[in-house]
């Protein structure tokens, strides 16, 4: 007698695709290996070792987030190996700010049907993201739901762990008026905003693969994936090598006017000198084909500052320098202030 009854396969949710997805991206994972993680993918659950790490008396640091409507540009493109990188970025660059240590990553992948090299070309971004940072991949989730996720829909999260010896984390208390405010410069977009790109994209009528015209060479779309920067490294060895650094802050959405107070205590502000940020040329175009105002575009965009660092007055060029050493080169941005009406006060005009 013929068994006529349903499979989960025929239901849209391919099991034997799912297993080959984990053999095919098992040596991208092991390529993340550390201190404390051997990052081997199979188990119910990712273990870490924080002795094994060096840490003596840990206080744990954890952050999740995504990528956003980014993605569909690469579903759109067909281009998925670089928007792993911006999800382990938006994770570990908010535990960084915390002058904590990203240890380990976990991803979650959930699309209407499973390609396996798409979603190996996808872990491979992540892997390259988890190198950069210098944390292990010790685990992930891929979900298949068809009729949640149109077709090769697909969105992601990310959760990072990080830790910071007690006593060290970051805002430091005694952030006071003169203190010095540094940027660090990003790379582009990065991943935020991307609802507001899109609808300025439409606006123009220009196709994904059309020339840039903001980035020689590039086409629309390779142009608007470029990866957000990872500052982990670099402040990392910054922290090491002074005492001075006492805030970080991630630009991410909300830009500097709902950021950078994040950092601040009580009764002080920030000021920021427009003039000095420079911003790269893509955000001059987005400004200008979406008619977006400079409020707007500072609330919405980095406009070319990734990372906000606040130093100590007196140890501010030292700060520079280990920036520097570290592969940086910080931009000095303004100064930290009394409190006025607003937490953040901007002189100056962005030059677009």
């Amino acid at each position: 007698m013929t068994d006529k009854g349903l499979t989960y396969a025929q239901a849209g949710v391919d099991i034997d695709a799912g297993n080959a997805m984990v053999e095919t991206i098992k040596p991208l994972v092991r390529t993340t290996r550390r201190p404390g993680a051997d990052a081997e993918i199979g188990g119910f659950g990712g273990l870490f070792d924080l002795r094994a790490a060096g840490f003596k008396d840990p206080i744990l640091v954890a952050a999740n987030d995504g990528v956003g409507t980014k993605v569909k540009i690469a579903i759109e493109t067909g281009r998925h190996t670089t928007i792993g990188i911006d999800l382990v970025a938006m994770c570990v660059n908010d535990i960084i700010v915390q002058g904590a240590e990203p240890l380990f990553f976990l991803d979650y992948y959930a699309t209407g049907k499973l390609v396996p090299g798409i979603g190996a070309d996808i872990v491979r971004g992540i892997a390259e993201g988890c190198r950069q940072a210098g944390c292990a991949l010790i685990g992930g989730e891929t979900a298949e739901m068809p009729g949640l996720y149109a077709g090769g829909d697909y969105d992601l999260a990310g959760f990072a762990v990080g830790a910071a010896e007690r006593g060290t984390l970051l805002p430091r208390d005694g952030i006071v008026p003169g203190d010095v405010v540094l940027g660090l410069r990003s790379s582009g977009v990065h991943s935020n905003g991307f609802s507001l790109v899109r609808r300025i994209v439409a606006k123009t009528g220009l196709s994904w693969d059309a020339p840039a015209p903001f980035a020689q060479g590039l086409s629309l779309g390779e142009a608007l994936l470029e990866p957000t920067r990872i500052y982990v490294k670099p402040l990392l060895a910054a922290l090491a090598a002074t005492d001075g650094i006492k805030a970080l802050a991630h630009i991410t959405g909300g830009g500097f006017p709902d950021n950078l107070p994040r950092v601040l205590p009580d009764g002080i502000g920030i000021e920021i000198d427009l003039s000095a940020v420079a911003p790269p040329p893509v955000f001059g175009w987005l400004a200008r084909e979406g008619g977006v105002s400079e409020p707007e575009m500072l609330r919405t965009f980095n406009c070319g500052i990734g990372m906000v660092v606040v130093a100590e007055a007196g140890r501010a060029d030292a700060a520079v320098e280990a920036l520097g050493s570290a592969g940086e080169a910080p931009v000095r941005l303004g100064r930290i202030t009394e409190r006025g009406p607003e937490p953040v006060t901007f002189i100056g005009a962005l030059a677009f």
